[in-house]
């Protein structure tokens, strides 16, 4: 094992390379040294070039950290990955078509690098089925440049599946907290484990070198052995940065590591706007005992809903980085969580929901059509790739998507337990067809999934013939602030309802005295006791 600078780990990098990194969204265990001296090498040699880099979740702050640093012509060929949504100037060379790029399913990667390790094939899974990533849509092609069929359509025992094909690797920027002499690697400071032993096990297998950022150096042997997640054998090179944070927001969060469980009254209280109606109105929709996921985007804030509300305890919120229980963080820290009950390798979390371990599921929505589809990829004239996206969607059993009625300046007041629209939003997310199939609803309702979508002002779910209104808001015109500000007019319920007016009030909503369900246990313990 090495211990090397930023500057001398990049200059190991050689032009056609691929560069598999780990980490996750916002700068969670993201080795963003290692990236900047990439970068800084480039802009002084011109080298590397036409560089492929792959990560499974999308990497930056929506500014000109993370993969924002590998938008430069000629540094780069083809990105891989799940979402470019956190680097706005590579989303921005996707949309012009000046880079190869492919948003594939942040699960189908995860567990397509394990495969890898393996030496298996690729991964088949049903994941992506009937999605723009299925080949006979688009394949997860987001840009015309695309010169590769990454995924294709095989069938084995009369059923349909999607083969996700292996790839080559030449170097993996890894991260984690502190290394010792012999190049193990633990990881107690981070937010997230991601699947970075995976990455180690499947770089070293293709003869791909392994070079990990960390935080800080110990002596042999003074690491305890279970607290080590990448093994020195699998070690390369390590390059250290004392400034590392912990996310690009927060330099360190002693609740993202685990080490300590906050009061519910120090989490973070939401206003009461558009964002907060939505959150507390999916979070209605809990069961106590529920296994559930909480997507990024205005969904995150079911968590901080779930600590106002004392609910926390009576269910199991999960997000697919791996954090199982507590409060999924909100914002750009969203992937990590506070006062959760375990952290997973993000391999095996997706295990569990394709697996259709999910009960209920609470993700974003940008356009839904009249069939019941989802969009969230790709829109005017934006790329945003899925994330985990549709290994939630397609697999869990509830399905809930959450977000404002419309978009572009939406302006709400809720008060007296009524809400009153301000400013109308200039974008309608209710159109005739979604741009891109990111959720398939006719597929869904095959499989016999229940749909919901929740808005500030309007409650719909999917019925045998499309979108049926259920709930409209107290205080809400039903033709000049719902029928009026859709392409397509839906199916009126018979029997629809007014949301609850304790959504648009300021107090907390008391909806844990209220929570229907029980937990879960098996048939064979109820037939013991």
């Amino acid at each position: 094992m090495k211990i090397l600078t930023a500057s001398a780990a990049a200059a190991l990098v050689r032009d056609g390379d691929t560069i598999l990194i780990g980490g996750s969204g916002s700068g969670h265990a993201v080795p963003e040294a290692l990236i900047a001296a990439v970068e800084q090498r480039f802009l002084a040699e011109q080298q590397p070039r036409r560089l492929t880099t792959i990560h499974p979740v999308g990497l930056g702050n929506r500014g000109e950290a993370g993969a924002s640093r590998f938008a430069h012509e000629g540094l780069i060929r083809r990105v891989v990955c799940g979402t470019v949504v956190d680097a706005p100037p590579l989303a921005a060379m996707a949309s012009r078509n000046a880079i190869e790029c492919y948003t594939l399913p942040q699960g189908a990667l995860s567990q397509l690098i394990r495969e890898i390790a393996a030496g298996r094939p690729g991964l088949l899974t049903h994941v992506g089925l009937h999605t723009f990533v299925d080949p006979r849509l688009a394949g997860g092609k987001q840009s015309t440049a695309c010169s590769e069929d990454l995924v294709e359509l095989v069938t084995l025992k009369d059923r349909e599946w999607l083969f996700y094909k292996p790839f080559p690797i030449d170097v993996a920027f890894l991260r984690g907290t502190t290394a010792d002499e012999d190049g193990n690697i633990s990881m107690e400071d981070e937010a997230i484990f991601g699947e970075m032993l995976s990455m180690a096990q499947a770089t070293r297998r293709l003869g791909g070198l392994v070079i990990v950022q960390v935080k800080r150096l110990a002596r042999r042997g003074t690491l305890p052995a279970k607290t080590v997640k990448i093994p020195g054998m699998l070690v390369d090179a390590v390059v250290v940065d004392a400034e590392q944070k912990q996310t690009y927001q927060t330099f360190f969060d002693p609740a993202f590591a685990g080490q300590l469980r906050m009061p519910l009254e120090g989490f973070p209280r939401l206003p009461l706007d558009e964002r907060k109606i939505v959150a507390r109105r999916c979070a209605m929709e809990l069961r106590r005992g529920a296994v559930c996921n909480i997507g990024s985007g205005i969904c995150t804030g079911i968590g901080l809903v779930g600590a106002e509300e004392g609910l926390l305890d009576e269910v199991v919120l999960t997000n697919e980085q791996g954090l199982i229980g507590g409060a999924p963080a909100s914002g750009l820290d969203a992937g990590a969580a506070r006062n959760y009950w375990a952290m997973i390798d993000q391999p095996y979390q997706f295990d569990f929901y394709d697996g259709g371990g999910l009960d209920i599921a609470f993700l974003s929505a940008v356009e839904v059509d009249r069939a019941g589809n989802v969009n969230i990829s790709r829109f005017a004239g934006r790329v945003v790739g899925i994330g985990g996206f549709v290994n939630i969607s397609q697999n869990a059993r509830t399905m809930v998507f959450g977000g404002t009625f419309t978009a572009g300046g939406l302006k709400v007041r809720a008060e007296n337990g009524e809400l009153v629209i301000v400013e109308e939003g200039k974008h309608r997310k209710f159109v005739e067809a979604v741009e891109q199939v990111a959720y398939s609803g006719p597929y869904g309702r095959s499989r016999g999934q229940t749909t919901l979508f929740v808005t500030e002002r309007a409650v719909f779910r999917t019925g045998e013939d499309g979108i049926e209104l259920i709930e409209i808001a107290p205080g809400i015109d039903l033709e000049r602030d719902v029928l009026g500000q859709m392409a397509f007019r839906p199916r009126i319920a018979p029997t629809l309802k007014r949301m609850d007016a304790r959504l648009f009030r300021s107090e907390p909503m008391g909806i844990a005295a209220e929570m229907p369900g029980e937990w879960r246990v098996h048939d064979r313990l109820r037939s013991a006791s």
